[in-house]
């Protein structure tokens, strides 16, 4: 069945994008006859997949970001099989695609767009917002050649001072601390990649780049670049302040907007204080057409757990659970999720995967290079109830995982004495070492994020 040609009150048109799990058309209004982006998302794919929790955090975010260098989103519309984000249009394409076709950008064009990436920026980690996978491809640009930031599903929100420790991100653009999964500081992180950019624009080539990622990382950790002859002295100077591999002495905010290269016809951009702004009715309508009204204090429970969703556990009119979770007909959840991090390599998971599976007294059944499927050892245990777990590492770097586990059928006794039990297993120091090592800050923090990327 082909996609309909109205939802609510916009007349969809041509593909304008197409992912995996998405496509993003361009629409119209038919109110206003303004023309609007329409993400269009496949909600069994995304449950299929685990990426529930990224396209919670990409709504949730924007919904609480407005400003001139940040995509708008106006509203969710949702059936029982789709997902409709209904977006800013911004017609000028991604900042990369220019890059492809310009290879560099001149010193003012570039200066300006850098200008409007920190002006976005500094809005966002204002309001506790952390971006943490900026780069050109996440950087659009409209029709009057202004920046516009995007794709919010890596991003997280946190109090001032709060640390996180999920690694996550663009391998070439993300910070030397964000690789050896220390707590990091999401501002200095995101500054990080806002150097890079710089460099990339200006240059037209990556400061930090190899095919292979080991020794990529080695030159991220060590800040080894080399700036072209034609970079200017206030530039590489800049450059240099930002591309600092230890984060404490890393150019802040403040510090690159009072930098003189930056400042070179500078006019800032300022967003919308307004509150309400922060409307949710239109998440709560998606809630109502799906009648997915999940119970509150077990969303609050899990996300206790995995610490993954902060941002929608601190306001509950922001809690899109509901577009997601499964329920049998009575309204009970039917299936419990956690996602743990683990600084091992994807081959010494597994091993703690079986020796918690070996306390519980489950055994385990490898399906493939990523899952396992655990099942009760009835040669040890007298019940006659079904149990069934699943668990799936999904491998960051080549010493770090994340483990998702999920609970389809059995007593949550069982499934709760394997994930304590394993949560301790993951917590003990691998065996590997990482020559990246790098001074971190102490404080502790606790951040088991959702699906990662690096």
């Amino acid at each position: 069945m082909g996609l309909p040609a109205i939802v609510g009150k916009y007349r969809m048109g041509r593909t304008i994008g197409e992912g995996t799990f998405a496509k993003v058309k361009l629409a119209a209004n038919m109110e206003t006859g303004k023309s609007v982006a329409v993400k269009i998302i496949d909600k069994k794919m995304v449950l299929q997949n685990n990426l529930m929790y990224q396209v919670k955090r990409e709504i949730s975010t924007m919904k609480l970001l407005h400003h001139p260098n940040i995509v708008q989103i106006y509203e969710v519309i949702a059936t029982k099989t789709k997902i409709y984000l209904v977006m800013e249009y911004v017609s000028g394409g991604q900042l990369s695609h220019k890059l492809n076709y310009l290879n560099s950008l001149d010193e003012r064009e570039a200066r300006k767009y850098f200008q409007q990436l920190i002006d976005a920026v500094d809005y966002c980690h204002a309001r506790g917002v952390y971006h943490r996978d900026l780069k050109p491809e996440n950087l659009l640009l409209d029709h009057k050649g202004n920046l516009k930031v995007s794709d919010f599903g890596l991003s997280v929100l946190r109090k001032p001072g709060d640390l996180l420790t999920t690694a996550c991100g663009s391998p070439s653009y993300v910070a030397p601390e964000v690789i050896v999964h220390k707590n990091y500081d999401g501002a200095a992180a995101d500054l990080w990649s806002c150097g890079v950019i710089l460099f990339e624009i200006l240059a037209g080539f990556l400061p930090f780049d190899d095919h292979s990622l080991t020794n990529l990382y080695r030159k991220i950790s060590r800040a080894e670049y080399k700036c072209p002859e034609w970079f200017t002295a206030p530039q590489r100077k800049l450059i240099s302040r930002i591309l600092d591999p230890f984060p404490t002495r890393r150019a802040t905010i403040a510090e690159i907007v009072a930098d003189s290269w930056f400042r070179v016809d500078y006019k800032p951009s300022f967003g919308i204080e307004n509150d309400e702004c922060y409307s949710t009715d239109d998440i709560d309508e998606t809630f109502e057409i799906q009648n997915e009204r999940t119970n509150q204090n077990a969303t609050e429970k899990s996300e206790r757990l995995i610490n993954a969703f902060r941002l929608i556990a601190m306001s509950n009119d922001l809690d899109l659970s509901g577009l997601f979770q499964e329920q049998d007909h009575s309204g009970t959840m039917i299936q419990q999720k956690i996602k743990l991090g683990a600084k091992h390599s994807i081959d010494e998971t597994f091993e703690k995967i079986e020796i918690a599976a070996k306390d519980a007294n489950l055994s385990v059944r490898r399906i493939d290079n990523s899952l396992v499927k655990l099942h009760e050892n009835k040669k040890l245990t007298r019940s006659r109830s079904h149990f069934a777990l699943s668990a799936e590492v999904i491998e960051v770097t080549p010493i770090h995982c994340v483990v998702e586990i999920s609970k389809s059928a059995g007593d949550l006794r069982t499934y709760n004495e394997f994930c304590s039990s394993l949560s301790s297993l993951l917590k003990e120091k691998s065996s590997s070492s990482s020559d990246l090592e790098a001074p971190s800050p102490s404080n502790k923090t606790d951040d088991k994020e959702s699906k990662v990327r690096v």
